[in-house]
């Protein structure tokens, strides 16, 4: 085995509990972004999250006249 596939061998049947939330949370975490990148970076979405723009600036006028 070469020092290369010796380095990134994985034991798993060694995994622990904690070892595999982590692999199951990186996994999702991934999969999630992927689609919301997928979803706001898609052209018909685009009027929709266009329309967020300014979200924050409207919260603070209407919070600032009361």
């Amino acid at each position: 085995m070469s020092k290369l596939q010796e380095y990134f061998h994985t034991n798993w049947s060694e995994m622990t509990a904690t070892d595999w939330f982590g692999l199951v949370f990186t996994v999702v975490i991934f999969v999630l972004m992927v689609v919301l990148y997928f979803w706001v970076l898609n052209p018909k979405n685009k009027d929709k999250i266009e329309s967020h723009r300014t979200m924050l600036q409207d919260d603070d006028d209407t919070n600032s006249e009361k």
